[in-house]
This record gives structure tokens, C-alpha cells and sequence, in this order.
């Protein structure tokens, strides 16, 4: 492979999709790839793309549509779709954009340089069938010299009736506790201070790996690993996400307040807060569990910050339905709220239903659910103000040269006129002075 040529990624999506981005643009370096920041100095495009939203997925196609009529001047250019666009769309993304040379599923992520060999062979590629994900034993490409993702799970089993995700990321899949280790050591060698552990469903993990304790508890589960990979030398945060309450434990919460290096931040998506749309969502818990899942947390842990994902406008969702999730979000007070109107997806069960609710009753009680939680998190916000904070600083403040970005324990986002002295200085303590969104 020719060191000439370059490469560009472009990330749709969630943490499991950059964290998949950064395996494979540590495959084409390997390969003698080199990056460029602008993609249209790039010999190589690829898009890692996500189909949990239907503007996300619009939007892939219209990076496409420039590339492709490039590569009509540029017949070298390679273009390469992946994640879970193309694992949803498969050969039928070739019939809309012929221009394409490989269209790879999440699974293959670690295959890239065997399936770009095929193509460098002069065929067009598709790999969408469902496999045994290979190991990670690519060396990522890490965007960040001070935070690192680590894969624990890939895939998920739940089956919530308005979600694509199990159709395009495959059954669950559980890293032996000895890879994640040995990767987390790996990276405390090389200097990375906070690891964030990652699973589509990480409270799943471990259920798929053989072994069972004399209660018939299994052997491998989220706590065990944390006690597992506590200690690892260098590694001084960690973190996960992100959670499903049917499997979050109060054993889970009272190692994440006896374990130091755990952050005090938790991701609990509810998507609703009445219990007819749970059930209709095929969510497996009520408003009433989760309620208790976060006064647990509150109890071991009074400061934690709490984020969630929220879905207003889901098929056949009344007024009152709607208000029951206005009530949870102001009794609760989040940290951070991620909402969405609802957006049928292909291949989910929600999607056929006849009782969808208008485009502009979705996009009302949306604007309205966004009100209240800016309202709610600036007051939650309030509690940090003059208090000193531990910040792991991840670089400077892309806006401001002259401020150093990171975040604290909690994941708030954290800015500050101090100078780092050298690229070994990433701590620091300040007084929070004014308070940013969690981000």
C-alpha cells in the first residue's frame, strides 16, 4: 500500500460507532494510509454511518451524493459506507449509489483491511452477514491522547419495538474480561487517564460467556468486570454506558460508590414516563422501577449526575401519556436530558402501526419536553457553582485558544483560562465559575 494516499472518516452516531471509527482508521494506517482533515483531499471516504434516526440516515446520503459525483472525475477515489446504514440498506445502497465500492455492516468494522483488499482487487464489496466479531486487536487511531473508549459487549438481544439497533448490530456478544484488561493496560502504558466502557447494552454483559456462581448467578456480569479492571496502573476514571434499567442492579450502584475510580455519572435512557407506552415500547420496566433505580443511586451517591434519552410522539401516545413524562422528568431533575421525536424506522414492529401521531404533535411536545429540561438542568447546574472541582483536562478549547476544556467526575463539561505546562499536566482544580451543559 502506497503511504500516499489518504484516508477521511466521517462518524454518525453513538460512542459504539467513534469507537468503531477509531478501530478501523488504526486498520488503514496500518495499511499506510495517511489521515486528512479535509475529505476531499482524501483518496479514501468512508462513512460510518447511523440508522437510529431517519435525518441521520438523510444525511449520509447527502455526504454520498458529493462523493459520488467526485469519484466521476476522481475513478480512484474509494468510498466506503459502514455501520449500521449499511447493514441496514445492504446491496440496496449499491442500486442507489452505484459510485460505492464496500458497504460493511458494524460487524465487519475489524475485517476493513481483508475487505479493502477485495476492493483494492477490483470488486465492489458486501459484507452484511451476521459473524463472530473478530477480537480487538487492531491498534485504534484514537481521536483523544487523554480519554479512550473500551468495547466490553457489541450487539444487543432486546427487542423494544421501535429500535433498529439488534437488526443491524447483531445478537450480544461479550469481550472475555482478560481482553478488556489486557487493552486497558495497554492504554494506562500509554498514558490515557479515564477509560469509558462501552456496550449497546452494557448491563447485559457477561450473560453470553460460560460460567455460573453456586447461586446460579452468573459468573461474568458489568459489577464483576469493574471490580475486575479496577486497579489497572494508570487508568485514574472509568466510566460505561450505556445502561438499560430492566438489568440495572442495586449491587451494580454499590460498586460504583465503593470503587474510587468509578465516576459518579450515570446514562439511564427511560424514553417514557408512563407505563402504556413502556409497555407498548417493549421496554420491560416501569416509570415506578426506574423511579427506584435513581433514588438508589441518590442514596449511595447524592451528588451523581444523571442522564437519560427521552422519545416523545411514539404511536398512539395521548396528552396524559405525554404529561406522565413531563411529571418523571421534573420530579427527577436530570443532569442532561437527550430527546427525540419519534422516527419510524425500518424492520421494527412500531413502524406499521396505524396509530402514528402527526408530525407537528410530535415536533409540540418536543419543544415543550426541551423547555422543561433546560429548565431543570439549570438548576441542577446551580449546585457547582463556586464548588472546587476535579477536572481531567482533554485539550484546549477548540473556540478559545486561551482555555483548556475538560470535564469532572460527574461529566460536566468544564472550561478554564488555565495553561497546561506540558502534555503530561491533565489535571487541575479551579473553582467552577459559571456552569456548561453536560456534553
Amino acid at each position: 500500500m502506497s503511504a500516499s494516499r489518504r484516508y477521511h472518516i466521517t462518524t454518525f452516531g453513538c460512542q459504539m460507532n467513534k469507537a468503531d471509527s477509531e478501530r478501523m482508521a488504526g486498520i488503514l494506517e496500518a495499511m499506510g494510509f495517511q489521515w486528512s482533515e479535509d475529505p476531499n483531499q482524501a483518496e479514501l471516504i468512508l462513512y460510518n454511518t447511523c440508522t437510529i434516526r431517519d435525518n441521520a440516515e438523510q444525511k449520509v446520503y447527502s455526504y454520498l451524493g458529493r462523493q459520488a459525483k467526485r469519484k466521476h472525475e476522481q475513478p480512484d477515489l474509494t468510498l466506503i459506507v459502514a455501520g449500521c446504514v449499511a447493514q441496514q440498506e445492504g446491496e440496496k445502497l449499491l442500486r442507489r449509489v452505484p459510485e460505492l465500492d464496500l458497504v460493511m455492516g458494524p460487524q465487519h468494522a475489524n475485517r476493513l483491511q481483508d475487505l479493502l483488499e477485495q476492493v483494492l482487487a477490483g470488486n465492489q464489496v458486501v459484507a452484511t452477514e451476521a459473524i463472530h466479531i473478530l477480537e480487538d486487536i487492531t491498534k485504534p487511531r484514537r481521536d483523544s491522547k487523554i480519554t479512550a473508549w473500551v468495547n466490553v459487549i457489541y450487539g444487543c438481544n432486546e427487542r423494544c419495538t421501535y429500535c433498529v439497533v439488534p437488526n443491524v448490530r447483531g445478537v450480544e456478544q461479550s469481550r472475555t474480561p482478560e481482553a478488556i484488561r489486557a487493552e486497558m493496560e495497554e492504554l494506562g502504558r500509554q498514558g490515557y487517564s479515564e477509560v469509558t466502557l462501552l456496550g449497546q447494552n452494557i448491563d447485559a454483559y457477561g450473560r453470553d460467556l460460560p460460567g455460573t456462581t453456586p447461586t446460579g448467578r452468573h459468573l461474568h456480569t458489568l459489577t464483576d468486570l469493574l471490580y475486575a479492571v479496577h486497579d489497572v496502573p494508570g487508568i485514574d476514571r472509568l466510566r460505561f454506558a450505556t445502561s438499560h434499567p430492566r438489568y440495572f442492579t442495586e449491587r451494580l450502584i454499590r460498586a460504583c460508590q465503593e470503587l474510587p475510580k468509578v465516576c459518579e455519572h450515570f446514562h439511564i435512557p427511560f424514553q417514557s414516563g408512563d407505563n402504556d407506552i413502556l409497555k407498548a415500547m417493549a421496554r420491560g420496566y416501569t416509570q415506578e422501577k426506574y423511579r427506584r433505580i435513581i433514588e438508589t443511586i441518590r442514596y449511595y451517591m447524592p451528588d451523581a449526575a444523571i442522564s437519560a434519552d427521552a422519545i416523545v410522539g411514539f404511536p398512539g401516545e395521548t396528552e396524559a401519556q405525554f404529561q406522565n413524562t413531563l411529571k418523571l422528568v421534573e420530579d427527577i431533575g436530570f443532569d442532561q436530558l437527550n430527546t427525540a421525536a419519534y422516527s419510524p424506522r425500518p424492520g421494527t414492529p412500531a413502524a406499521l402501526w396505524h396509530n402514528q401521531l402527526p408530525e407537528e404533535v410530535k415536533a409540540d411536545r418536543l419543544q415543550r419536553l426541551n423547555h422543561l429540561v433546560s429548565q431543570t438542568a439549570a438548576e441542577r447546574s446551580q449546585r457547582y457553582l463556586g464548588r472546587i472541582e476535579e477536572v481531567l483536562v482533554e485539550e484546549q478549547n477548540p473556540k478559545n485558544p486561551a482555555q483548556v476544556m475538560g470535564r469532572t467526575r460527574t461529566n460536566r463539561l468544564t472550561f478554564s483560562p488555565v495553561r497546561l505546562n506540558s502534555s503530561e499536566d491533565s489535571w487541575c482544580r479551579f473553582v467552577l465559575q459559571k456552569y456548561e451543559p453536560l456534553a
